[in-house]
């Protein structure tokens, strides 16, 4: 059951009162969305284990060690900069033909080209899978866009308490999938030494058995997923998708059908709904400040995601902490299951508390000591060794981190509000999805960039610091420019 949400095509005069009680999660569709939260996860974290070795096997790097994270980073880019160019046109496309079929496509994309990627024996055919995978699957954007339609403000951010559950189980199945079952005639010659299939594509049983994985997901949401935006009904599929692409409006009224969930507040089915605006209309102030918070905070922790193992691998002399692989893996893993459990158990009751806007100023403002700990704690190992002082500055920081965290479901909020109708929120959020993926993008190679910097002789070993700080204030002062509640932006629509 999805709540009455004011849109700027409906007279003030006739707006519904907001809600006051809460309104129960829509669990008979909410399952499936959490589901659908697993293929990304589940794709991604089998390759991971394994591609190193890969790069290795197919000879592109001709034995220089050196050159494997070089090219198993363009495997990774790849995909996010195919995304990037796509997921905005597929947000759209979902306005007008549904979430349903863009979400049906995206899982059919993550399956072939899971087999895709087993079946390559070269690099170029590596990465022409993953940039198949990024360019057709905004599985991710489409979730979040579906979780807004069948919730409201007041529930919601219990329905994002629950999310760090399928992204756990995830983060788990798919590395014991890749990490298991890679080379199978090497590792287990009883069982499958005979199988000249798997002895000429030693990778494809872990894609196989991923890839299966997703299907089972896609049967799932064919059989049991009910649209969640008003189609007509008389239009062809195909002539929704056209007119998707290029952009167009139906001449006749968007009218709720049976297969859909609407909420009965929304309008009886003779009532003429709102259309998908241009993307013009979505350009507004709202659209553009919530852009701008989630970009900043999404540059600033895709950063400090990608230096913190580094930093923690760096030697001692150079600024770091000269921590082992084993210990690094302990910590992220360790860090990602707390903040999961925290985020369930904790944000729902920190939102009806404190209220969206201070959840995450205080979020991003956790950025700024979370900076301060790197040579807090460098300072420590280098006077004291890695003993019970640096040991506490990590915990701090990885502590502090939850703020980062908890500052997603806070965005969903907002995005959720910023949208001028209900019939154009997939397209405002991918217009805010692709810009932040470009952050995603940049935020990782600056972040690396500048960390190597400043560890070359000659160089202030204090530059990757100061990078992280401005980003950090940046993030705080464009958070200050969001209103005091979602609510807010809702009821002056």
């Amino acid at each position: 059951m999805i709540a009455q949400q004011d849109d700027e095509e409906t007279p003030l005069l006739q707006r519904p009162e907001q809600p006051t009680a809460k309104t129960p999660l829509p669990w008979d569709q909410f399952w499936i969305l959490l589901l659908l939260e697993m293929p990304d996860f589940i794709s991604s974290g089998t390759l991971a284990p394994f591609i190193p070795q890969l790069i290795r096997d197919i000879g592109v790097t001709h034995g220089d060690e050196t050159q494997v994270g070089h090219y198993a980073g363009i495997l990774q880019s790849s995909y996010y900069a195919a995304h990037t160019l796509t997921i905005f046109h597929w947000s759209q496309l979902s306005d007008h033909i549904g979430r349903k079929p863009v979400i049906l496509i995206a899982l059919s994309a993550v399956i072939i080209s899971m087999f895709s990627f087993g079946l390559s024996k070269a690099f170029l055919g590596l990465v022409v899978s993953r940039i198949i995978c990024g360019a057709f699957d905004p599985s991710d954007s489409m979730v979040k866009s579906m979780l807004m339609d069948i919730t409201d403000a007041t529930n919601m951010p219990k329905a994002y308490s629950y999310i760090p559950i399928p992204l756990m189980i995830g983060n788990a199945i798919g590395p014991l999938i890749g990490g298991s079952l890679s080379r199978p005639a090497d590792r287990f010659p009883d069982i499958f030494g005979r199988s000249e299939l798997l002895k000429t594509y030693p990778y494809l049983l872990p894609c196989s058995v991923s890839a299966f994985s997703v299907w089972i997901i896609w049967l799932v949401t064919y059989i049991h997923l009910k649209e969640s935006v008003s189609i007509t009904g008389e239009t062809p599929l195909w002539q929704r998708i056209k007119k998707g692409f290029l952009g167009q409006s139906y001449s006749r009224p968007r009218q709720p059908s049976t297969n859909v969930i609407v909420d009965p507040g929304e309008g009886s089915p003779g009532e003429v709904q709102p259309k998908p605006l241009p993307l013009r209309a979505l350009l507004t102030s709202k659209v553009l400040t919530v852009t701008a918070s989630y970009t900043t905070m999404g540059l600033f922790q895709t950063g400090y995601n990608s230096v913190l193992p580094v930093f923690y691998a760096t030697p001692i002399e150079l600024g770091g902490l000269s921590l082992d692989p084993p210990r690094i893996g302990t910590l992220l893993a360790a860090s990602a299951i707390i903040h999961g459990l925290f985020q369930l158990l904790f944000y729902a009751h920190l939102h009806d508390r404190f209220g969206a806007k201070t959840i995450f100023v205080a979020g991003v403002s956790s950025g700024i000591p979370i900076v301060i700990l790197f040579p807090v704690a460098n300072a420590l190992a280098r006077v004291y060794g890695i003993g019970i002082a640096v040991w506490l500055c990590v915990i701090v920081q990885l502590t502090l981190k939850t703020g980062l965290v908890l500052c997603f479901p806070c965005m969903a909020l907002f995005i959720r509000a910023a949208a001028p109708n209900r019939a154009s929120l997939g397209t405002t959020n991918g217009i805010v999805m692709v810009v932040v993926a470009v952050a995603r993008i940049i935020g990782p190679a600056s972040a690396a960039s500048v960390f190597s910097y400043s560890l070359q002789e000659g160089h202030d070993a204090w530059s990757i610091y100061y990078f992280f700080i401005a980003i950090a204030f940046l993030s705080v002062s464009t958070a200050l420019l969001l209103p005091r509640d979602p609510s807010v932006w809702e009821d002056s629509q």
